[in-house]
């Protein structure tokens, strides 16, 4: 796919002038696994079908780093290497320069900051809100646990979020101010940190819209709401949302400069969402930003979600659940899935790990998200994976499939998320998903998370995966019959 040069950051120019998003992406790929795995290189460098056949080359990536925990580094670092050796950055005057520029690049604007103060208490209890409810206390652990048991979410979650109950005066942060790009993303944590009276840095597109919700949020909350805004901007005449926002494709200078400028112990946020190649262009254009306020600000922390849509490696106790799962199931099941899958030569409805799996290799890659989806989340994954090995704080975690609108606008998606439950994953609301996943968060922020002998279990540690870990069949042997049935009941 080739898409057009705007100013910023930018896909390499191919010979015939064309920015191809294939071939970046593949090249990407062939460079992670280059110095661990050849064959998996030459095979993901001569992929003619890589639209449809991506897949294979992204669960490459994870099966080779299982090797020992340098292999995995090693094709962490070499995959940004290649993403830092190749993205470019178009400036105003027309030069294209290596995206590495942005490092020491001058801003070309200082942005000016309005704060914003909430007009209510803080929380001093943790609840979570759910079908309704607030859930605090025992009622809190009874869900906590009711999710552990039927697999849901890893048990370190369920340790993790009773950690935070029980030590509510972490919720507001003191001392830290929290960078959220993407601050208007459904699942960002930006509502939960300032109804605990939190202090967040918010970066989003100048979009009136989004503003003024933002505001309205911070107006009702607890917290700080600090707000880039255009230098000498009178926001006065023109609004806060008339004024505020920064693309951060563009500004990586001044957002970089701007929170530099910022009190307290910074952790950057990476909860940004954009269509198609557009998500791998801000992904970059986030990894270059962390990169540059690290080396400004040594102690910044840096904070990810992880899509539960990907390649994972999962503890041998979540592959014995699913296969414990897999023999259980009912005898409905059994009847009307045997044929199934016999019909379709073995692609609807087979387990997900083959018994005494250890590690398992979860594979819930959906097809319709696309390979820059799945480019765009693996650079995030990369850089938690360098930076804690280069001993920086890290809160990296495995969030639920959500019904976001950016996920349900798409139809495939909607259908395949109402008929999920008959399959035994749960899809969460935002409301769920956010707050349970701030609290993670503030979780990482407050305690050092246990040191793990490779890096495919940081990845694994408290993740809230929604059951597609552990339910009986591999994720996408399920996902067509799932939308199939839950087609009259999605949310579009």
């Amino acid at each position: 796919m080739m898409v057009n040069v705007t100013l910023g950051i930018a896909f390499p120019a191919q010979p015939d002038g064309g920015r191809s998003t294939t071939s970046t992406g593949r090249a990407i790929v062939t460079d992670a696994l280059r110095g661990v795995d050849p064959v998996g290189s030459r095979a993901a460098e001569q992929e003619t079908a890589w639209r449809s056949r991506y897949l294979l080359h992204m669960r490459r990536l994870v099966e080779a780093g299982l090797i020992d925990a340098e292999a995995w580094r090693s094709i962490a670092a070499a995959g940004l290497d290649s993403v830092h050796e190749r993205m470019r950055v178009v400036t105003e005057s027309g030069e294209d320069l290596p995206v590495t520029s942005l490092m020491d690049m001058e801003s070309s604007t200082a942005l000016g900051t309005v704060e914003i103060r909430g007009s209510r208490e803080p929380d001093t209890e943790f609840t979570l809100p759910y079908r309704g409810n607030r859930l605090s206390g025992d009622a809190l652990s009874a869900q906590l646990e009711q999710w552990a048991e039927r697999g849901v979410l890893e048990p370190s979650a369920v340790d993790a979020v009773m950690e935070v109950a029980a030590h509510p005066e972490w919720l507001a942060l003191p001392g830290q101010t929290v960078a959220v790009l993407g601050a208007g993303a459904e699942m960002g944590p930006l509502t939960a940190l300032l109804r605990w009276g939190a202090t967040v840095a918010a970066v989003d597109l100048p979009l009136p819209a989004v503003w003024e919700r933002l505001v309205e949020t911070a107006e009702n909350g607890a917290g700080r709401l600090l707000i880039p805004v255009e230098p000498g901007k009178d926001v006065t005449s023109t609004g806060i949302a008339g004024s505020a926002g920064v693309d951060l494709l563009a500004e990586v200078p001044a957002v970089a400069d701007w929170f530099g400028s910022l009190d307290g112990r910074l952790t950057l946020g990476n909860y940004l969402y954009a269509d198609g190649s557009t998500h791998v262009l801000v992904s970059a254009a986030a990894d270059i930003l962390a990169q540059r306020l690290t080396l400004a600000r040594p102690d910044t922390a840096l904070a990810f979600l992880a899509t539960p849509t990907d390649v994972f490696v999962v503890p041998r106790e979540a592959a014995e659940h699913s296969n414990q799962a897999y023999a259980e199931r009912s005898r409905t099941a059994k009847t009307l899935g045997r044929p199934l899958s016999w019909a379709t030569r073995g692609r609807l409805l087979h387990r997900a790990y083959p018994p005494g799996a250890d590690p398992g290799i979860g594979d819930a890659l959906v097809p319709v998200q696309g390979p820059n989806y799945a480019l765009a989340k693996r650079i995030q994954r990369w850089r938690a994976t360098t930076a804690r090995c280069d001993g920086q704080t890290v809160s990296f975690h495995v969030a639920p499939s959500t019904r976001t609108k950016s996920v349900v606008k798409n139809r495939a998606l909607a259908a395949a998320f109402a008929g999920a439950h008959r399959f035994g994953v749960e899809v969460f609301e935002p409301g769920t998903a956010n707050v349970l996943m701030a609290a993670l968060l503030v979780h990482d922020l407050n305690v050092d998370t246990p040191a793990h002998d490779h890096p495919w279990q940081d990845e694994a540690y408290a993740a809230v995966h929604g059951g597609l870990w552990r339910a009986p069949y591999e994720p996408r042997s399920a996902l067509g019959l799932a939308a199939v049935l839950g087609y009259t009941g999605s949310r579009v």
